[in-house]
């Protein structure tokens, strides 16, 4: 434990040794092995760290490392201090575990990269920064984190710079770079806001003094604490990719694949989730945000599964993915489950990792293509990635017993159970849908006939630094559910929910706040689990029997259904909405307004005229020095006659 601290250190510490070194070392192995210890080294201290609160009473649990005193002016005081607990070391590990695994995958995918020191570095200080996002003790730390990913993300989304991309309304890496970065500023607006109204309540902005200290100085359901809950939640929809901040998360596929892993899987997506989470007292004194939650996520989750039914790039089908999952995340928290939340952020950090990076190997075994429609027969090729990446389907269906099904099906009993059964309905159907679109994704891309040009592409299998992390991963992915055994499972084959009871402390006070449910619901919820599964077998077996001869009969099916596959091919005109009723009449307005306007007229103006003022007083001037002699005394003669006047004048 006396040495947890150091667990941010060393991500910055590879950042520095990398971004100033990195060019003169000139070796990419080098580079990379420093980069990924630096993460390695985290994780190992974050596992001894790990071990050393395992050994420890669930209410000792908690530990606070001060590194120095950062802000202190009257009485506000803020500390740049770790929080060490149940909640931050599971997020932790995820960070780190999951980090590393993508750090070494991407010295295989970068390889020969002009610009592979500077990926590393970019790569070492989004960790750094997501590490000080959530083992932040108080808010404004936390902020410092949550704007340094959103700055690191930048960084990353953009990375290749000059290179075209293909969106909507973007032509260029840069500019979705771009988008990321202002769409998550709004949502950032929020939690600035939410984060004054604390302060002016409580005085502090330390997590475990506004959590001891909310039930007696908020009102529950009252308008402050929703006020308070509902700003957060906004910065919350603009990192993790909800209505109606979520355009962004599609777009950031036009950096890197190690990047699109980073950012979807176990870090800045979900920040979001954890935010909730380490503030659930709030929320759970705020029923309308509560149901606010649930109705954004559950609509997240449905609309982004249906556009992810249609998309032919194989990374924006996972983009679509990612967001779909995180609704389901929102679902979790909004219903009060908060531990089913936390749950599927690790089981979907473990397979959407393993697709992401496994859709890297395919792109970098193709070529660098990624329209799904070119690919076919890949299993032969690329049998590892296939395995693996199968593996990662399976998981993410929900199909028995892989780490999706247990966290997805505890997710949608809890919406019947603290829901509805129209909740519970609409999930799975997400749900079906998930099932459906990723079957289609390996299907088109290992499976069937090949359709790429065998002139031009010739498929491989990736080098062992980009398969070893596929191989744990899908170890992950198959075995991580185990974990968090639901216990109507559980008690059946005497595996405790070793993840739950990790969390309860943390989650208690917030729990306690919500509707009770006595009463033995074990054949409702084995029923529910059952109904949920085959929803996603039927899912598998739909898309199976279209797509296993290729793309024939889906042309055929999308001609029918011209119009719904145009309006899910164009994601709803969601971008082209926001074009038209945001970004278009503020460009409008600046271009009319305040450039025409305001800076051309007003501005330059007033700057313009002021010169011409002074170039006309001074072509008078210039006009009485004429080098005439008679005409200076005649001026200095007048001059003395108005003295004079102006003298004597009193007198008279």
């Amino acid at each position: 434990m006396n040495y947890a601290a150091l667990i941010p250190l060393f991500p910055l510490v590879g950042f520095v040794i990398v971004a100033l070194f990195g060019k003169k070392i000139k070796n990419e192995k080098i580079v990379g092995a420093i980069a990924s210890s630096a993460i390695l080294l985290s994780f190992l201290t974050a596992v001894n760290t790990f071990m050393g609160l395992q050994g420890m009473p669930p209410e000792e649990r908690l530990h606070v490392h001060k590194v120095f005193t950062w802000i202190a002016t009257g009485s506000f005081s803020v500390d740049v201090a770790y929080q060490f607990d149940q909640l931050s070391i599971l997020f932790t590990l995820i960070i780190t575990g999951i980090g590393f695994l993508i750090h070494l995958y991407s010295i295989g995918y970068m390889h020969g990269d002009k610009s592979f020191p500077r990926f590393f570095a970019y790569l070492n200080l989004f960790v750094f920064m997501m590490l000080n996002l959530v083992l932040a003790n108080n808010m404004l730390l936390t902020f410092l984190g949550w704007e340094g990913v959103g700055l690191a993300s930048y960084l990353l989304i953009g990375f290749w710079y000059d290179r075209k991309f293909e969106g909507t309304n973007i032509k260029w890496t840069g500019d979705a770079a771009m988008k990321a970065f202002v769409v998550n500023r709004i949502g950032d607006f929020g939690v600035l806001l939410a984060m004054f109204l604390l302060f002016q309540q409580f005085g502090t902005l330390d997590y475990n003094a506004i959590n001891a200290a909310a039930p007696e100085k908020l009102v529950a359901g009252g308008t402050l604490v929703t006020t308070i809950t509902l700003l957060m939640f906004l910065g919350c929809t603009g990192k993790s990719a909800q209505i109606p901040l979520g355009v962004w998360l599609p777009d950031a596929m036009a950096g890197p694949t190690p990047v699109s892993a980073l950012i979807h899987a176990a870090t800045m997506v979900t920040s979001g989730i954890f935010l909730i989470a380490r503030t659930n007292v709030l929320f759970a004194m705020s029923p309308t945000t509560m149901a606010v939650i649930t109705g954004i996520g559950i609509t997240t989750a449905l609309i982004a599964g249906t556009i992810g039914i249609v998309q032919n790039d194989i990374k924006k089908v996972l983009a679509y993915s990612t967001v779909s999952q995180l609704g389901f995340m929102f679902v979790a928290l909004g219903v009060g489950a908060f531990t089913a939340g936390v749950f599927h952020v690790m089981t979907h950090a473990f397979f959407k990792a393993l697709l992401f990076l496994g859709s890297g190997s395919v792109i970098h075994g193709m070529h660098e293509e990624q329209d799904i429609r070119k690919m076919g027969g890949l299993k032969k090729y690329m049998p590892i990635t296939y395995r693996t990446f199968l593996i990662g389907t399976l998981a993410i269906a929900g199909i028995p017993f892989f780490s999706g099904f247990f966290s997805k099906d505890e997710i949608l009993w809890f919406a019947w159970l603290n829901g509805s059964p129209i909740l519970w309905m609409v999930g799975a159907l997400a749900a079906f849908t998930t099932a459906f679109y990723m079957w289609r994704l390996t299907s088109l891309t290992f499976l069937g006939e090949e359709r790429f040009d065998h002139h031009h592409v010739h498929p491989h299998e990736s080098p062992a630094t980009m398969t070893i992390p596929l191989i744990v991963l899908a170890v992950l992915s198959a075995l991580g559910g185990l974990l968090g055994v639901p216990h109507v499972i559980g008690h059946a084959l005497h595996i405790p929910n070793l993840l739950e009871d990790w969390l309860r402390p943390i989650f208690a006070t917030g729990t306690a706040m919500l509707p009770a449910h006595t009463g033995d619901h074990t054949s409702l919820e084995i029923g529910l689990m059952v109904g949920s599964s085959v929803l996603a077998v039927i899912g598998i077996m739909f898309a199976r029997s279209i797509y296993s001869q290729g793309l024939t009969k889906a042309t055929a099916m999308a001609e029918k259904m011209s119009g719904l596959y145009k309006l899910l091919l164009n994601k709803y005109y969601v971008d082209e909405v926001y074009h038209m009723l945001v970004a278009g009449p503020i460009l409008a307005a600046s271009r009319d307004f305040l450039w025409k306007i305001v800076d051309v007229i007003v501005i330059d103006g007033v700057v313009n005229g002021s010169a011409k003022s002074m170039g006309a007083a001074a072509g008078i001037l210039r006009r009485m020095q004429s080098g005439v002699a008679q005409n200076y005394a005649l001026v200095m003669m007048i001059g003395i006659v108005i003295m004079l006047a102006m003298v004597l004048m009193p007198m008279w």
